[in-house]
């Protein structure tokens, strides 16, 4: 409620507020304001469907925005095309037209609607089927997942005009059983194919990769359907989709759809000591923003980069306004929660009884949470991308919104909000995908031989195919008879390739505390940072200590607490170069790039108590460790680098480098900071000399790391001044790190030794 007037302050009102209180404004680094913006439209084309156009008159729709009939018109010109406006500007529209209108004339064809997520199926389902009722037409449109019945499915496969299901669903549990969707596949016409800026790195090699499957049982049923796409705002959307559907693409990116005025504030938590270049927590500020929204009636959208920092943020929130609205009005939400815990926060969003809502990046994608005011987010998410989609969150198509980003203390969000102009000059990241990386693609080529025999002279992405069918045959997985390769292992492959890791299995969380109750779920790679024995797991702001890990069995078992700390893990990384493919030396400074072998392994947790963030304790981790074989890049610097320096000395200013080129490489790779990774060695095992290394996070790697190989140059440069630019004195979190860990010296060694390693580097 508003302060003085005890209603609801507009959103207007808010910001104006916000602009006269100091204790606010004086962390105000920028303040962006986009102007409002009118619709523009286009009647309905001539040969829609009298009853398409009825149901659109009766949902309030007169015309079509710009690009939405550009988008039928290029579906009914045959195209494959790919829309790219932001977000809440109607794409669903641009797809669901054409397909509506061409069942509408051939009751016989099918569409087939693939999305990321089961909560973006479940919504497309229930806005189809709307539309439906409006038309007073029987379409029969079907959720595909691990959750529809099996009495459904049948009725599924034999009788639905649209099948919407995941890539998952389609690589696993269609492909492979084909045989059993013959009507499906006789009469695709269409392949609609959202969020497609989600299929990147890992899962869409993948799903390219089962893209070429699909096609190929498309034609061996004869139909040669058409792919319509679409896409939040990424760098390279015509280049993305045609990697992934290998078709020529028609890009579709003039937004005909109105805008409310949108603010976007860059907010840098206060120093509280000038000499370490120590912040204010941006957790605490985040929450501190957080609550005056929400207490002035402001439905808000708070996103957290972690499950860890989502969780606390939804604790501190909940404490500050229990008294005032009640626990319930402000929820978390994430991967993990119980699809219907997730369901039922969706629909609390929508209807407006829950008016907060604290998230990690899954509610990024276009689910329908409804029309929210505000969206705070706490530390840059890693990419531009992801921020406009967090953004965007807030303030669909009328009156205004604010977005607030919260800085961290890290040398990333400190660059970002210190030199504004970079982040609204940047272009969005590209989508990179690797389809032909040999790992992914001899897994898909088992799943490939299973669904049908393949015969000389077909292809199978870039690789030679006989190649790679004669590898198989002498696995004894496939065999060759005349000119044709069948299937001959007894296991299921599909069963045995995850499309979205290395590792497709998931812990489940088992609360204890009154017998057992499933209350979650961690993916593999998260299980040993996040539910280790001791752990505090974190579920909806109430805690629960992990009392046993079974690690085989993928369960943890975890019991109903109330303490006052967190718990941390610490990840000790280990590796070895295999082989180097390319090397180039510049006076100081060498880089290579090559395979290596990376060991990961969690060894102690720390105790951090809430609000203060101070350390309280530690324990050891006794878990398996992981392997992980991919590409990387890595820069070794020579003696004279180091101007006569002592060992420890190279150790602080190496470590100082690191810091700060780690946190910049993925702006300049224009890729998330989780897909790429920096590891420093003091004496590196094959050269003996101090070398940062970079790799890719998925086996084999994805490109990444070789692209930096190229880039080094303006990563180094980029580096030097942040570091030169920090107003701290001896290094801080905000360039270096903190004096605790590279001494009094660490920023005074790290500009010597990246200023030594450039004097060589071409300008």
């Amino acid at each position: 409620m508003n302060r003085w007037t005890g209603r609801a302050a507009s959103v207007e009102e808010w910001i104006a507020d916000f602009r006269r209180r100091p204790e606010f404004m004086a962390n105000v680094t920028h303040w962006h304001t986009t102007p409002a913006r009118p619709a523009r439209t286009a009647p309905f084309p001539e040969e829609l469907h009298p009853k398409l156009a009825g149901g659109l008159g009766r949902k309030g729709i007169a015309s079509l925005y710009t690009h939405q009939a550009e988008a039928f018109s290029a579906a009914r010109a045959g195209e494959h095309f790919v829309v790219v406006t932001p977000t809440a500007s109607g794409k669903t529209l641009c797809y669901n037209l054409p397909v509506l209108q061409r069942i509408l004339e051939d009751d016989s064809a099918r569409a087939l609607y693939l999305f990321p997520t089961k909560a973006l199926a479940q919504d497309q389902v229930a806005e189809l089927q709307e539309l439906a009722n409006l038309m007073d037409v029987d379409i029969k449109t079907h959720t595909y997942d691990g959750d529809t019945p099996p009495e459904v499915r049948r009725v599924v496969r034999l009788a639905g005009h649209i099948v919407v299901t995941n890539p998952d669903m389609l690589h696993s549990a269609i492909l492979p059983h084909h045989t059993k969707w013959v009507k499906l596949f006789e009469n695709l016409k269409y392949v609609v194919i959202d969020e497609l800026h989600a299929y990147r790195g890992v899962f869409g090699s993948h799903v390219a990769n089962v893209i070429r499957r699909l096609k190929r049982i498309c034609r061996f049923y004869g139909s040669r359907p058409q792919f319509l796409c679409a896409s939040a705002t990424i760098r390279n959307p015509k280049e993305h989709a045609q990697r992934l559907l290998e078709e020529p693409v028609r890009l579709i990116d003039d937004n005909g759809a109105p805008s409310g005025e949108r603010h976007f504030v860059f907010y840098n938590p206060p120093l509280v000591n000038r000499q370490l270049g120590i912040r204010a927590s941006s957790v605490l500020e985040t929450q501190k923003i957080a609550a005056d929204l929400l207490r002035s009636g402001i439905q808000t959208i708070v996103f957290a980069r972690s499950r860890v920092r989502m969780e606390i943020l939804l604790t501190y929130l909940q404490e500050l306004i229990r008294k005032d609205f009640g626990p319930k009005t402000i929820r978390g939400y994430r991967g993990g929660y119980l699809p219907r815990q997730r369901r039922e926060i969706e629909r609390g969003l929508r209807s407006g009884e829950i008016r907060g809502v604290v998230s990690t990046n899954a509610l990024e994608l276009g689910i329908d949470i409804g029309e929210l005011q505000a969206c705070v987010i706490n530390g840059y998410p890693g990419s531009v991308a992801s921020t406009l989609q967090q953004s965007g969150r807030a303030g669909r198509r009328r009156g205004s919104s604010v977005t607030i980003l919260v800085a961290g203390s890290n040398p990333l969000d400190q660059f970002l909000v210190r030199h504004p102009e970079f982040f609204f000059g940047l272009t969005p990241e590209e989508a990179r995908i690797d389809p032909d990386n040999l790992l992914i693609l001899l897994d898909q080529l088992k799943c490939a031989a299973y669904e049908l025999p393949f015969e000389a002279g077909e292809t199978f992405g870039a690789e030679s195919l006989e190649d790679m069918l004669e590898f198989l045959a002498q696995e004894r997985v496939v065999h060759q008879a005349g000119n044709r390769w069948h299937w001959m292992a007894q296991a299921f492959p599909a069963n045995n390739v995850s499309l979205r890791t290395a590792a497709p299995e998931n812990f489940v969380i088992i609360d204890i505390t009154e017998g057992h109750r499933v209350i979650g779920e961690v993916d593999r790679f998260s299980a040993p940072t996040l539910i280790h024995e001791e752990a505090i797991y974190i579920h909806e702001g109430v805690q629960y200590q992990v009392e046993k890990l079974d690690y085989p069995e993928k369960k943890a078992y975890v019991r109903q607490v109330n303490v006052d700390y967190f718990t941390d893990a610490n990840v000790a990384v280990d590796l070895k170069v295999l082989h180097a493919d390319l090397e180039e030396a510049d006076g100081p400074l060498s880089r290579q790039y090559g395979e290596i072998a990376v060991t990961a392994r969690t060894t102690v947790f720390k105790k951090i108590r809430l609000r203060t963030h101070e350390n309280i304790g530690s324990g050891p981790i006794h878990l398996p460790e992981e392997e992980l074989h991919t590409s990387g890049c890595w820069f070794a610097f020579a003696d004279e680098a180091f101007g006569g320096r002592n060992e420890t000395e190279r150790q602080t200013a190496l470590m100082g480098v690191s810091n700060v080129l780690g946190r910049l490489a993925s702006l300049h790779l224009m890729c998330d900071p989780f897909d790429i990774r920096v590891v420093p060695q003091v004496k590196a095992v094959h050269t003996k000399r101090p070398t940062i290394f970079f790799y890719d996070r998925y086996p084999g790697g994805i490109g990444l790391s070789r692209k930096l190989f190229d880039l080094y140059a303006e990563l180094f440069r980029e580096g030097e001044r942040l570091i030169a630019g920090c107003g701290c004195e001896n290094g801080c979190p905000s360039c270096v790190g903190p004096a605790d860990e590279t001494g009094e010296r660490g920023k005074e060694l790290a500009l010597e030794l990246i200023r030594r390693a450039l004097s060589e580097v071409p300008a």
